[in-house]
């Protein structure tokens, strides 16, 4: 057990769509950095400025998608 939750369940949060379009623009963001760097072409430029810049705007999804899963109590706000 790791801090009180037993091992083997996964749990996405409660925004499992903006993890799944995290996970994918991370996915075409990489491929296209991976095939500017390795493949011999003459626009490779291309591939490896338009991946890292896809890279960078998946940060945006990563960010939203872990501050709507922070959870707090009333008591804590002060409400």
């Amino acid at each position: 057990m790791l801090l009180g939750r037993p091992w083997g369940r996964c749990n996405l949060g409660r925004c499992a769509c903006l993890l799944i379009l995290a996970l994918l623009i991370d996915a075409v963001g990489l491929v296209l950095l991976l095939v500017g760097i390795f493949a011999p072409l003459d626009y490779w430029d291309f591939f490896v400025y338009s991946g890292a810049l896809i890279l960078a705007f998946s940060l945006l999804f990563w960010i939203i998608w872990y501050s709507l899963n922070i959870e707090l109590s009333l008591e804590k706000l002060d409400l």
